[in-house]
């Protein structure tokens, strides 16, 4: 909470998307977001998943789980199996715009029984999409897709080439969503190479810059020219106590919101 509360200070979204909350939907500290003046819908199942949004310009519309009740989880052990059975989906209307914050599967193995619950869970995704979203009207999907869609989004193709998150499968997966007439929106400010919103703890990955670019705004068309900024909040993966693993990304409409410095300006 430290860490929420000192980058809701630090940026001053009007929306934050999170994921992997890790907290069942009773214990969401609700009244410490809105006395940092936020509304807060929140999805989860305790010590797995769970997915929010935190809104200052108003919260309607909610919906979880693909708008199905979640369903019972037989086996903790194999709790990716069934996608149904996990909170990793919550959408919402904030301020005219329809958000959805996104937790995707990881995969854990090429071939395994979680990474074909993987790609379930982007067919229940695109599915969703087609039935419930209007792609005319300004929508935003992010999170953590689990997903590096190009090869310039890893450290190392060559080196990431068997695992997860770069397999065609899952990068076709990817693609069916902007084939939905959905942007990257990152990718509309940034082309470079060497940016990424995911470091591995170990080995001092973070200040090799050994990472993924697995976390992302998807964008519908009526927002694409409202689009003044993007960034990865670098910053935010650095100090005490232990950050999360993932950087913020970090998406301006219509006019700059509160600056900060993301921290690649002096190099990775």
């Amino acid at each position: 909470m430290d860490r929420v509360l000192a980058w809701l200070e630090r940026a001053r979204p009007d929306v934050l998307l999170m994921q992997e909350t890790k907290v069942q939907d009773g214990s969401v500290p609700r009244e410490v977001f809105r006395d940092a003046g936020y509304e807060i819908a929140h999805h989860g199942q305790g010590q797995w998943n769970g997915v929010a949004v935190l809104s200052r310009v108003g919260l309607e519309a909610v919906v979880t789980n693909f708008g199905r009740p979640l369903e019972a989880v037989r086996d903790p052990d194999s709790l990716e199996v069934n996608p149904l059975a996990e909170a990793r989906m919550i959408a919402a209307i904030c301020g005219g715009v329809r958000v959805v914050s996104l937790y995707a599967p990881n995969g854990r193995s090429v071939g395994s029984p979680h990474y074909a619950a993987k790609l379930d869970w982007f067919e229940l995704l695109e599915g969703w999409l087609r039935e419930a979203a209007d792609m005319s009207e300004p929508l935003v999907l992010g999170g953590d897709l689990n997903v590096a869609p190009a090869d310039k989004d890893v450290w190392d193709p060559v080196a990431c080439a068997a695992g997860t998150h770069v397999s065609p499968p899952e990068r076709q997966a990817f693609g069916r969503l902007l084939a939905l007439r959905l942007t990257d929106a990152y990718r509309l400010r940034h082309s470079e190479p060497g940016r990424y919103t995911w470091w591995d703890y170990r080995s001092g990955n973070f200040h090799k810059n050994i990472g993924m670019r697995i976390d992302h705004l998807l964008i519908s068309d009526p927002l694409v020219p409202r689009v003044v900024w993007t960034e990865i909040d670098r910053e935010a993966r650095k100090g005490k106590p232990t950050p999360s693993d993932h950087a913020p990304l970090v998406m301006d409409l219509d006019e700059p919101g509160q600056p900060f410095d993301a921290g690649w300006s002096a190099g990775t």
